[in-house]
């Protein structure tokens, strides 16, 4: 008799992203005399909840039948009182499952850009670090498609455009590693990865915080996302984990064609040309406004399209306006023609 269904799926959701893990990075060749290379290492980002616990298991289960060495980091953010001791906890959890190397990293969480994402740029730092350390060819992260969903709102909110909408990657990239970051559950609900544990009786830890209506994801979870399937029916967390697909695909092709023709559209100093720049489609040219801005020091965080908005105006609605100014102390003003972004 096979494991229980939540506990193959799971697991063949893993495997399938370790398989991926492999073509990535295939064992180069070695003579007689040569000692065999280390076989890569994947790591699992585990908070102890249901989601990354359940990928936990699966790493520990797969990894070994590929010939990958599987390993563990809990990152705590130090929060709540006592959180240390969770991220011990923990990290224990993770030894006992096979794991190792395992490690627990401390870290201090920042204001900037609201207390949620200033926790999540604190814990990829911290695992960024730790796949540097260690050496870890990828990191496995346990957003389901009920995290994807959530997601997708909040962009919507946001109005931040056809990205915001995408979601999060399959395969997100850290510093120097494009293809770090994996998130094998996108396709798996909460409840599959929840009872996946209970199956395998592994003790999860419910972080009070997801459930604080204080946190607009915690509010969306809890009040939001009934409300739309009380309003609409079932299936909108389906529905909207498709959006997100459906709209990456559309942003990639137009990130790709915004990569091509920003050249066409500088001068020989390298400027942007407003009359090239208006020529071009909107979407195509606001991603060439963005990415110049970016690279003059705005925080793509705290970048917003109405930001992009008020520059794309100097383009389309010019009135001899004066300088638009931009986060990071990025500005943009339009002089003879050209189109300037620099720090301000």
């Amino acid at each position: 008799m096979g494991p229980h269904p939540a506990v193959a799926a799971i697991r063949l959701a893993v495997r399938r992203v370790l398989h991926d893990v492999l073509n990535d990075h295939p064992a180069p060749r070695v003579s007689a005399h040569e000692h065999p290379p280390s076989p890569p290492l994947v790591l699992v980002a585990c908070s102890g909840g249901a989601d990354s616990m359940a990928l936990a298991s699966a790493l520990a289960f797969e990894a070994p039948r590929l010939g990958i060495r599987a390993g563990g980091v809990t990152v705590d953010h130090g929060l709540q009182p006592g959180s240390d001791l969770r991220a011990a906890e923990v990290a224990l959890r993770l030894r006992e499952l096979g794991l190792d190397p395992v490690e627990s990293t401390a870290v201090t969480v920042g204001r900037e850009g609201g207390p949620e994402a200033a926790a999540r740029d604190a814990r990829y730092t911290a695992l960024d670090a730790a796949a540097e350390r260690h050496g870890a060819a990828a990191v496995l992260l346990g957003h389901t498609r009920d995290d994807q969903a959530e997601t997708v709102l909040l962009g919507l909110a946001r109005g931040s455009g056809i990205r915001s909408l995408s979601g999060m990657a399959a395969v997100s990239g850290g510093p120097g590693a494009a293809r770090r970051y994996r998130r094998p559950f996108l396709q798996l609900d909460r409840q599959t990865a929840r009872k996946a544990c209970m199956v395998q009786s592994l003790p999860v830890w419910d972080d009070p915080h997801n459930a604080d209506p204080a946190y607009t994801r915690s509010r969306l979870r809890h009040e939001g996302l009934p409300a739309l399937e009380k309003a609409l029916g079932k299936g909108v967390v389906e529905a909207l984990a498709r959006t997100a697909q459906l709209s990456r695909d559309d942003a990639d092709a137009l990130d790709a064609w915004a990569g091509q023709a920003e050249s066409s559209v500088r001068d020989a100093a390298g400027l942007l040309e407003c009359a090239k720049l208006y020529a071009l489609p909107p979407a195509v040219r606001r991603r060439i406004l963005r990415r110049a801005a970016i690279e003059a020091g705005a925080p793509a965080g705290s970048l917003f399209a109405r930001h992009i908005e008020e520059v794309d105006r100097l383009i389309t609605g010019w009135r001899g306006q004066g300088v638009i100014n931009l986060p990071g102390k990025v500005v943009a003003q339009r002089q003879g023609g050209r189109l300037v972004i620099r720090q301000g």
